[in-house]
């Protein structure tokens, strides 16, 4: 009998274009300019080698991190750099996509909900876009009304409304005469979206396998194009399962994980590109197509500094209108950094160390937990000014307090090693789960359920059947990151009180702001990622 997922994706429709006529001969280009996981990010900032970004400088995976110190990013550069390209390639010649965690997690996105990133991306000519986990932020209307404001589709073909069963927005694919060549598009969002931030947000919703889905598609789209491209927001280890599972994908561009992966990188049948984050870079893959198949890829990653592209005097002006009404809230000095105090993904993060410090002492916990998430811009030595701590805690997210027995405790870091160490690729979700007042150490070469030792709370072993007092995130409440041990603790208080709130006071109160020492967390790893 088929499941409700078999309905869900036998339900996805195709495009009604036209088949495509006989493929033209000859060889002939066309170029895609990518971005992806941007999060709000949309003037350039500072960064120099290690801690600079949420995945940069992070030894928990693939070592990645900027080539040079200086400002980069910004949509007025990259307005610059699309200018240039355009005019090097031919502005017939080229797409430009992006691949979503597009518009949120920035204190003008969250002062516009989202408009102000999509009216730029308007004004620098995006032609496509998949829908990203924190894109559905401000919910699932809003995504909507944000969709009606910009001149390009914002696409999932596995993101499905539970009513009709069809794709969330619109058709699920997208075909494009780019250079000549009849280019289909198929935007695949995060499977995983529903563990990432609140349900409220994205309720109605049912997120499936994009690689189930692309099975039924690529198939037929591949009957009308000469070039198959998806547009991913799955992480880069889905990606390459994508490829090699399903035929006739001739390019990924990928988005999630925040990977540098450039030039192309060969897998399966096709190849797999992304463009790093926070806007810094502007990815370039041009494919060459022979009788109707791509014959060749090749790809350039753009790096947007400042002192190389300077910023569109248009996009500038844009940049300003949108600001202007906000200027008291952006401008909001709270506290000096004594310390470049930047956030880790999948190793002990500086920044949530020093937030559940924050949170212990605010709530008289002997244990704080912050999920492991990777977006963020470090903060750099001098002023920190709201616009800089929110790109590091940009949800209205609450502080709930509850007690946990030595047990459940245990139960909460191997959850934790599962999640840097899953069984496949389609179960991983979240970083490091961040903490303070509990050390412990895992070795993810053991079995799940084997891998956590050593644990021990404010310098004492771990008593198993005693009850600590814990404060949390209150997302870990409702199974965030998969962490359902959180919910049956003793003693819930569910908390007015936003976290970002308590930080912001706390490091008003504090006046110069330093990191409390690290150190509390072991992982043995077999390989980095």
């Amino acid at each position: 009998m088929p499941t409700r997922r078999d309905v869900l994706i036998a339900g996805l429709a195709l495009s009604t274009t036209p088949a495509m006529a006989q493929p033209a001969s000859g060889r002939r280009t066309f170029t895609i300019l990518h971005t992806n996981d941007r999060h709000g990010r949309h003037l350039p900032f500072d960064v120099s080698g290690g801690n600079a970004t949420a995945q940069t400088g992070d030894h928990g995976r693939e070592h990645q991190e900027f080539s040079r110190s200086g400002r980069i990013g910004g949509f007025g550069q990259l307005a610059t750099a699309l200018a240039r390209r355009r005019a090097a390639l031919g502005r017939d010649n080229v797409l430009l996509v992006d691949g979503g965690d597009t518009f949120a997690d920035d204190l003008l996105g969250n002062l516009t909900r989202g408009e102000a990133v999509i009216r730029l991306m308007n004004a620098v000519g995006y032609h496509f876009m998949a829908l990203g986990n924190h894109d559905f932020d401000y919910g699932v209307e809003r995504t909507r009304e944000l969709a009606r404001i910009a001149t390009f589709p914002m696409r999932g073909a596995n993101i499905i409304e539970r009513g009709s069963g069809r794709p969330f927005i619109g058709e699920a694919t997208l075909l494009k005469q780019v250079g000549g060549v009849t280019v289909g598009l198929l935007a695949l969002g995060y499977h995983n979206t529903h563990l990432t931030g609140s349900l409220d947000n994205v309720d109605g919703l049912e997120f499936v396998s994009g690689i189930d889905v692309a099975r039924r598609l690529v198939s037929g789209m591949r009957g009308k194009a000469e070039a198959i491209v998806v547009v991913s927001h799955q992480g880069s280890k889905v990606d390459r399962k994508l490829l090699e599972e399903v035929e006739g994908i001739d390019l990924v561009i990928g988005a999630h994980s925040h990977d540098l992966i450039t030039p192309p990188e060969r897998v399966g049948g096709g190849w797999l590109v992304q463009a790093m984050s926070d806007g810094a870079m502007l990815g370039e893959v041009t494919l060459a197509v022979q009788d109707g198949k791509v014959a060749q890829v090749k790809g350039a990653m753009h790096e947007l500094w400042s002192d190389t592209f300077a910023p569109d005097p248009a996009i500038g002006k844009l940049i300003a209108r949108l600001r202007a009404p906000h200027g008291r809230q952006l401008g909001d000095v709270i506290a000096n950094a004594g310390e470049r105090i930047g956030r880790q993904y999948r190793s002990e993060s500086p920044f949530d160390k020093l937030v559940c410090r924050i949170l212990r002492e605010a709530t008289g916990a002997e244990i704080a937990f912050m999920p492991g998430v990777g977006y963020g811009v470090s903060v750099n030595p001098g002023p920190i000014s709201r616009e800089a701590l929110t790109t590091l805690l940009p949800h209205p997210s609450k502080i709930a307090t509850l007690t946990l027995s030595g047990t459940q405790l245990h139960d909460v870091l191997e959850q934790a090693a599962v999640n840097l160490a899953p069984p496949a690729p389609l179960d991983g979700v979240g970083g490091l789960i961040q903490s303070d007042g509990i050390a412990w150490s895992a070795d993810l070469r053991r079995s799940a359920g084997q891998r956590v030792r050593d644990i021990s709370v404010l310098n004492s072993p771990l008593d198993p059947s005693r009850r600590y007092r814990v404060a949390v995130n209150a997302g870990f409440l409702e199974g965030l990151h998969k962490f359902t041990t959180f919910a049956n603790g003793n003693d819930v208080v569910r908390r007015d009180q936003r976290i970002a709130d308590v930080v912001t006071d706390a490091f008003r109160k504090a006046g110069t702001v330093r990191v409390p020492a690290l150190g509390d967390v072991k992982v043995e790893r077999e390989t980095k990622g």
